[in-house]
């Protein structure tokens, strides 16, 4: 099979994949094989790739967010998969179910994760190994391209609207409009909320007035009117900041970033109290997973996609980085 493969993670790789041609791997007991449709890009790749997130093998395909079909079972009863099934696959690809925190059903904070495409092989390529549990069953008709960002940068999003405790009809800020705010903010207007984007970028900010955002302003620029939440998406220290300077008391800011640079000092008296909260957004759940892609289905959630041939998954990757490109960057194999 064709993957791109990264064995030398770095901040000043132009390419950092190469394409190869590796074996198709065998699934284990538990295990499913995909024939991969398409995988999204995240800015979670971007932190693999260029070595912010500390390298755990010598080499790994990435890529979290795949749509593909079950090839070949392996061992054990499959978890109620078919051959033929299509699924989906997201960065927690797996658990060991027995720690603590999975024992109190938080299993997005498990001890011993698995990740996919980082402690395991992801979707750059044509074919994927993922444990048949942490497969997600998705509809037939939409498009792979249409589906593939949804796995992640839709859960995450959703999640992120769990995390900061949004009711209906609340006032909530989105700093950073991307690939997951673009989605997060379809199911904030189906919820009835008023939504206030804070983005750098003309072209993120105008993309964000067409998705039916109440206000738009830059990177950090404060909204109109104080919010009763807000999620941030820049993996920026002073876009948290801003976000938190934008509440109401009581208000909360979940942080959407598995990496974060820049964290300024701030004014405690000023921003946080008043029981003001700040709360981190770590990896998802599979229940966040059957939510939310029902949510998507019930209100027909469309990504905004550019895609990529494997071949150019460089290329996806610069384009995410340099946010060239509105919504989401999708690899088609």
């Amino acid at each position: 099979m064709r993957a791109a493969v990264l064995r030398d993670p770095g901040p000043k790789k132009a390419n950092p994949l190469a394409i190869e041609e590796c074996p198709v791997p065998e699934p284990g007991p538990g295990e499913v094989l995909l024939k991969v449709e398409a995988c999204g890009v995240c800015r979670t790749d971007l932190h693999i790739t260029m070595g912010e997130l500390k390298p755990l093998r010598d080499e790994v395909i990435p890529g979290h967010q795949i749509v593909g079909h079950v090839e070949k079972l392996g061992g054990g009863d499959g978890a109620g998969r078919a051959v033929g099934e299509r699924v989906g696959v997201s960065w927690l690809g797996g658990v060991d179910g027995t720690c603590l925190l999975c024992r109190k059903g938080r299993e997005n904070l498990c001890d011993h994760p698995v990740f996919t495409g980082y402690t395991v092989n992801g979707g750059y390529a044509e074919y994927a190994v993922a444990r048949a549990d942490f497969c997600t069953p998705l509809p037939a008709e939409p498009k792979a391209m249409e589906l593939a960002p949804l796995l992640c940068a839709g859960i995450i999003g959703f999640r992120s609207l769990r995390v900061a405790g949004v009711e209906r009809g609340d006032r909530v800020g989105l700093f950073g409009f991307g690939a997951s705010a673009h989605l997060t903010i379809d199911v904030l207007k189906a919820w009835g909320c008023e939504v206030y984007v804070s983005s750098r970028g003309e072209s993120h900010r105008q993309l964000a007035r067409e998705r039916g955002a109440a206000w738009v302003g830059d990177a950090v620029d404060r909204p109109p009117v104080p919010l009763d939440c807000a999620v941030t998406f820049a993996p920026a220290g002073d876009v948290v900041i801003a976000a938190l300077a934008s509440l109401r008391k009581g208000g909360v800011v979940a942080i959407n970033a598995i990496h974060l640079d820049r964290m300024p000092e701030f004014d405690y008296d000023s921003l946080l109290w008043g029981e003001r909260q700040l709360r981190s957004v770590a990896n998802m759940t599979r229940e966040d997973a059957r939510d939310f892609i029902k949510v998507a289905q019930e209100i027909g959630i469309k990504p905004q996609t550019t895609l990529f041939p494997l071949e150019e998954v460089n290329a996806a990757l610069n384009a995410v980085y340099t946010e060239k490109i509105n919504g989401a960057a999708v690899v088609v194999v």
